[in-house]
């Protein structure tokens, strides 16, 4: 049974939309944005029908043919037309859980009144969202500078009766699922394609997405860190609060805090050790997993701006008597922080991967690969291989996106953000760091059971039995990548 979530112009948190994420949700206008987008429609009517002057993507061309005038009459065939024609995607689809996102995020933004569209536009996408109708929409195509025009373009289709959809997961034409809902395919008024069009809710649904998958992939990442420092045997003297406290970063200090609980009680911690120091990929968890979180809630703030704010071109406020033509739909504020957040993750991967290499080499009485019959059996010889392979694609990932900008529309949209591939980027990297994160958390319990009877704090000991049920010790050679899916499932809660 789903609940109910009504749209309104109160503020939109990250909080809000992971509930919706996480259970099916019905949506509804509240009275308050249906108000706002009444009167700013009729104001927009008026100034339409008496216009005397152009109006950029009302009564014009769009980009570099926006000194085009078009005439009332063809104000409609315009706004079509622009949905036809920006529908130029390529690439692959984008997953239906980013579909969902982007769809949501561009009801909320045209709820907010000031994009001028009509109640029945609004009303028709949340009709879409509530039946479980997802346009089908390709990952390559936008500039992130106009908007996320392609993506977008493909997202509007299905209105116009257009495109293919997944209604309920199922592929089918957009007209057919027109059918099954029992609706007819809408007419565009003025300004109300370009409403569509304009925006980074392509972008933002990635960097959305992502956000919600790293508050789990943080808590992993520690845990598993945490495991590996008691398989390999670490002091606890790293991650003293008062080491903390003389360099204290925010980031760091609740690392140090994290990976302290995580230890506490555990025989094995206790234990003393005869290494005076230890690998920096142990060592150094607090500052590195620190600089991650750091950077990770940087991101945060300013996502939670975006997913509140208005991204179209041009905006209507009635109140003030005005038509604003600007550039809100620019992504570059989306696109540092997603390579900034791309570059956060992959570096919790990076030393993931180092401490699955270092467990691997045979030293500190553990066998060489993990296995208790190294020679005749290899053991996770080659898991280790897998990861140090993600984490080289990563690496690549990372290279920056927002560096980039290629001139478009006959040079007048001549800078543009590249924030779309920096959230497809992105969005890789988040992948790939569960596998990474799944094949460390493989070889640090294979450590523990090979350190037995020696134990690890209760916590620790507690997720390890948790995880023994999935995915049994390894006590000889099998099917390595059976047991990495198993353990990505069980890091995922799957």
């Amino acid at each position: 049974m789903s609940s109910k979530h009504i749209i309104s112009p109160k503020q939109l948190t990250l909080q809000a939309i992971a509930k919706i994420q996480q259970s099916p949700v019905t949506l509804s206008l509240s009275k308050e944005s249906k108000e706002r987008m009444k009167k700013n429609r009729a104001y927009l009517d008026a100034k339409v029908k008496n216009a005397d002057r152009p109006f950029y993507g009302i009564n014009t061309g769009f980009g570099s043919l926006r000194n085009q005038r078009i005439s009332n009459e063809n104000l409609e065939q315009l706004q079509e037309n622009l949905v036809k024609s920006h529908a130029a995607g390529a690439g692959d689809e984008v997953p239906e859980e980013i579909v969902r996102l982007m769809l949501f995020l561009k009801i909320h933004s045209l709820s907010l009144g000031v994009s001028g569209v009509r109640v029945a536009l609004v009303e028709r996408l949340i009709k879409m969202y509530n039946h479980d109708c997802l346009p089908v929409v390709y990952q390559l195509g936008s500039l992130g500078a106009s908007g996320d025009l392609a993506p977008l373009a493909h997202l509007s289709l299905p209105l116009l009766g257009l495109g293919k959809v997944r209604l309920n997961g199922k592929l089918i034409s957009a007209k057919a699922a027109l059918k099954k809902m029992n609706v007819k395919p809408l007419s565009l008024v003025s300004k109300e394609g370009l409403a569509l069009l304009n925006g980074t809710q392509f972008s933002t649904a990635y960097a959305v997405w992502c956000l919600l998958q790293t508050d789990r992939l943080m808590w992993w990442a520690n845990a598993t860190s945490a495991l590996s420092l008691e398989g390999f045997m670490c002091h606890t003297s790293p991650f003293d609060e008062r080491i903390q406290a003389v360099r204290p970063h925010e980031g760091q200090i609740q690392i140090g805090k994290i990976i302290r609980d995580w230890r506490k009680g555990s025989p094995i911690a206790k234990i003393e050790k005869t290494d005076v120091q230890d690998p920096y990929a142990f060592r150094c968890i607090p500052q590195v997993h620190g600089a991650s979180w750091n950077a990770i809630e940087h991101v945060r703030q300013i996502v939670s701006t975006e997913i509140h704010a208005v991204t179209d071109n041009p905006m209507i406020f009635s109140d003030t008597d005005a038509i604003i033509s600007a550039g809100n739909f620019h992504a570059q504020l989306l696109a540092l922080p997603l390579d900034y957040l791309g570059l956060a993750l992959h570096e919790l991967g990076n030393i993931s991967e180092r401490r699955i290499f270092q467990l691997m080499m045979g030293v500190r009485e553990l066998p060489a690969y993990l296995t208790p019959h190294a020679g005749l059996h290899s053991g996770l010889m080659i898991a280790q291989y897998t990861a140090a392979s993600i984490v080289s694609q990563n690496k690549q990932l990372c290279t920056p996106a927002s560096v980039d900008s290629i001139v478009s529309s006959n040079g007048q949209e001549d800078h543009v953000s590249m924030a779309a591939n920096a959230a497809t980027k992105t969005y890789r990297i988040v992948e790939n760091l569960w596998r990474i994160l799944a094949i460390e958390w493989m070889s640090a319990a294979q450590a523990l059971d090979l350190r037995r009877p020696k134990k690890t704090s209760r916590k620790l000991e507690k997720l390890h039995a948790d995880y023994r049920k999935v995915v049994p010790m390894l006590r000889k050679d099998r099917v390595i990548q059976v047991d990495m899916e198993k353990t990505i499932g069980f890091l995922k809660g799957v």
